[in-house]
C-alpha cells in the first residue's frame, strides 16, 4: 500500500474530510487532496503530525506496506500542538466535519469549531478577539447573540450593541436599552426612536421623560421618576392611539416599563 492511499485509509477512518485535516495540520485542502492523488508527499513535520493523530509508526506511513498501529503514541489522543508563537488542541471527536473543540492562539491563526476559541474563531459557541458564532463573545462579536465591545447580532450586549435587541452604552436596533439608545423603540439617558422614546432626553413620535420632543409626549419632572410616575394605561391608550396596527406583544413589552 503506498502513502497516499493509505492516507485515506485513515482519513476515512476518523471521520474526517479533507477540509478537516487540512485544518487540522494547517494546511490547504488543495494539499490534502494532492497528498491523496499522489501529486506530492507531506514535508517531515507534517508527516510526524500525521504518524501521531492516526496513531501509526512513522516508518510504516512512509515506506510501501501495511499500515503498523502505535498505540502507545499519546499525542494522538487527543491531537496537541504547541510550538513556537502559537497553541493549537483540536480534539478528535468531529460533529458535521468540525472538531468539537478547537484552540487555536497566535497572530494571524484561526479557530473552527463547534466551540472555538482564538484570536480569530468561529464556530457555534465562539471566543477571541473575533467572534462569529451562535453565542459569540470578543472584542468584536458576531452571532444570534453576541457579548463583546462591539457586538452585532439578534440580541447584542456590548459597550457598543447593534441587534434586534441591543444593550449597551451605544444602542442600535429595534429594542434597545442605553446611555445612548436609537431604535424603535428605545429606553436610555438619550433615547432617539422611531416609534417610542423613554428616558432623560427622549425623542421620538412617542416621547416619555424629562426632556421631550414628539407629537405625542408625556413629561415628568424628575427623570428617575419616570417608571414610577407615568402609568401603563396611559402609555398604552398614547401607543394605540398613534400605531393602532403594532402588535398586542409589542405593546405589552414596552408598557411592562411603567407603574400599573
Amino acid at each position: 500500500m503506498k502513502f497516499y492511499e493509505k492516507l485515506q485509509t485513515l482519513r476515512k477512518e476518523k471521520g474526517l474530510s479533507q477540509e478537516a485535516l487540512a485544518e487540522l495540520l494547517d494546511v490547504s485542502r488543495q494539499a490534502i487532496s494532492k497528498w491523496e492523488s499522489g501529486q506530492s508527499y507531506p514535508e517531515t513535520e507534517k508527516m510526524i503530525a500525521l504518524s501521531e493523530m492516526f496513531g501509526v509508526t512513522l516508518d510504516s506511513l512512509i515506506k510501501d506496506g501495511v499500515i503498523e498501529r502505535d498505540n502507545a503514541n499519546i499525542a494522538s489522543t487527543p491531537f496537541w500542538q504547541q510550538k513556537g508563537n502559537y497553541y493549537e488542541y483540536k480534539s478528535k471527536r468531529t460533529w458535521c466535519g468540525l472538531p468539537l473543540v478547537h484552540v487555536n492562539i497566535g497572530i494571524g491563526r484561526k479557530a473552527k469549531g463547534v466551540v472555538a476559541i482564538g484570536l480569530i474563531s468561529k464556530g457555534i459557541v465562539s471566543v477571541g478577539l473575533l467572534s462569529m458564532g451562535v453565542l459569540s463573545l470578543g472584542l468584536l462579536s458576531l452571532g444570534i447573540i453576541a457579548l463583546g465591545v462591539l457586538g452585532i447580532g439578534l440580541a447584542a450586549l456590548s459597550s457598543i450593541a447593534i441587534g434586534i435587541l441591543a444593550c449597551g452604552a451605544i444602542a442600535i436596533g429595534v429594542f434597545t436599552l442605553g446611555a445612548l439608545s436609537i431604535g424603535m423603540f428605545s429606553v436610555g439617558a438619550l433615547s432617539i426612536a422611531s416609534h417610542v422614546a423613554i428616558g432623560d432626553y427622549a425623542y421620538g413620535h412617542i416621547a416619555i421623560g424629562r426632556v421631550t420632543s414628539g407629537t405625542a409626549v408625556i413629561e415628568v419632572e424628575d427623570t428617575a421618576r419616570i417608571f414610577s410616575e407615568v402609568r401603563r394605561d396611559e402609555v398604552r391608550a398614547l401607543i394605540e392611539s398613534e400605531f393602532p396596527s403594532l402588535w398586542s406583544w409589542i405593546k405589552n413589552r414596552v408598557v411592562t416599563f411603567f407603574r400599573p
